[in-house]
């Protein structure tokens, strides 16, 4: 990790760059990689909801609340490539021992939870000596950078650092470790000794842990749910940090306790709890003989699709019937159907104005002559011969 301090400020003072650290940077071990490569696109989306709890004191007097949305969001990074990922946004705003406090946190994350940007400022404005601090974190190719402004009074301290892409593998920020939670909630399962990374008060890279502490019965507006607790510790080089959640078990929180603090948080009305849906197996129809050469109207149908003209054509006779009002009616369908007919002999190239129906009498044609006449006129000794033959 590389890092640059810069202060400014009436009572700015030089701050000396930190040294080589002597220790290795710490690392995620095999079970927590194994966690986050088991998370699943579909999983987190049944967890995307926004909740509200109440921030209240340890003799329940309300100080504020906090509030946690996830949801669907996209991210442009610095190439200008979009892409979907899961947007965390939370903010608090509340009274601590009648001093005004609040931060924000806006984070963009993979379906994995690899932290693509997040951005978090946090105050205290204490009479004597407000307190500003806000953290940036980007990906910027094969590393992760970080800039800290912190503001004490007057004074303002700027830091930036680098941490290498490939020594942030399993690191969970803070978007992440609210989402995280909701996984493990919903799974009702933490991964035993499980180490992630995280970043301290200070910025440095040290190891986080999850703890599962059992099961707890609360009632909330008259409603009783158990809730899941799940216990965070950051442990950094100094004083560790704590935080227990309390989860239901779609993944709402209900109570939210750090440990040292003078209150909490929990909420004041039950929400609609989530279920997983379950895919019930497709209907099975036994197959079963059909029939519809003797039902009237599946025949119809068939021969409606294999002679899509015939209709058309039985309506041009009806038509043509109610116009002309043939005395002879069958006459008259058979002379309009009989071109239809495939046995019909084909038509002549040339044919007479006045064409000869087949289905009417035509003119009287000649008597053929006796046969002794027509006999009479061959002279020709081989065709009487012919004539004769059986």
């Amino acid at each position: 990790m590389s890092s640059k301090v810069q202060s400014k400020g009436p009572k700015a003072k030089e701050q000396p760059a930190p040294g080589p650290e002597s220790r290795p940077p710490p690392e995620a071990n095999d079970g927590a990689m194994h966690f986050l490569s088991s998370l699943r696109q579909e999983e987190l989306q049944m967890l995307f909801f926004s909740e509200t709890l109440a921030m209240v004191s340890n003799t329940g007097e309300p100080q504020g609340e906090l509030t946690i949305e996830v949801q669907r969001g996209k991210h442009e990074d610095n190439m200008g490539t979009m892409s979907q990922c899961a947007l965390v946004h939370a903010f608090t705003r509340g009274f601590v021992d009648k001093i005004l406090c609040g931060n924000s946190l806006l984070g963009y994350l993979t379906w994995n939870l690899e932290l693509m940007e997040q951005h978090s400022q946090e105050f205290i404005k204490l009479p004597l000596l407000p307190m500003e601090r806000k953290t940036s974190l980007l990906k910027q190719g094969d590393q992760l950078a970080m800039t800290r402004s912190i503001k004490e009074g007057e004074e303002v301290r700027n830091e930036v650092a680098f941490f290498p892409w490939s020594s942030t593998a399993g690191f969970i920020s803070q978007a992440a470790n609210l989402l995280l939670l909701r996984v493990m909630a919903w799974r009702r399962t933490v991964p035993q000794n499980a180490r992630f990374l995280a970043l301290d008060m200070e910025g440095k890279l040290c190891h986080s842990t999850y703890q599962a502490l059992g099961a707890q019965t609360i009632q909330v507006d008259r409603q009783q749910a158990e809730a899941f607790i799940v216990e965070q510790t950051v442990h950094s080089d100094g004083i560790p940090f704590s935080c227990q959640f309390y989860l239901l078990s779609d993944g709402h929180l209900a109570k939210r306790v750090q440990v040292g603090s003078p209150g909490c948080c929990v909420i004041t009305k039950m929400p609609v709890l989530r279920e997983e849906d379950v895919i019930e197996p497709r209907p099975v129809f036994e197959k079963k003989p059909l029939a519809w050469e003797e039902d009237i109207e599946l025949n119809s149908k068939f021969l409606e699709r294999k002679h899509p003209d015939g209709q058309a054509i039985v309506a041009d006779f009806l038509l043509f019937l109610l116009l002309r009002r043939p005395d002879d009616v069958v006459t008259f369908a058979a002379e309009f159907f009989g071109p239809f007919s495939a046995r019909r002999p084909p038509a002549p190239a040339l044919r007479s104005s006045t064409p000869h129906s087949a289905f009417r009498p035509g003119p009287a044609a000649p008597r053929p002559a006796p046969r002794a006449q027509r006999l009479g006129r061959r002279r020709d000794p081989a065709a009487l011969l012919a004539l004769l033959r059986f």
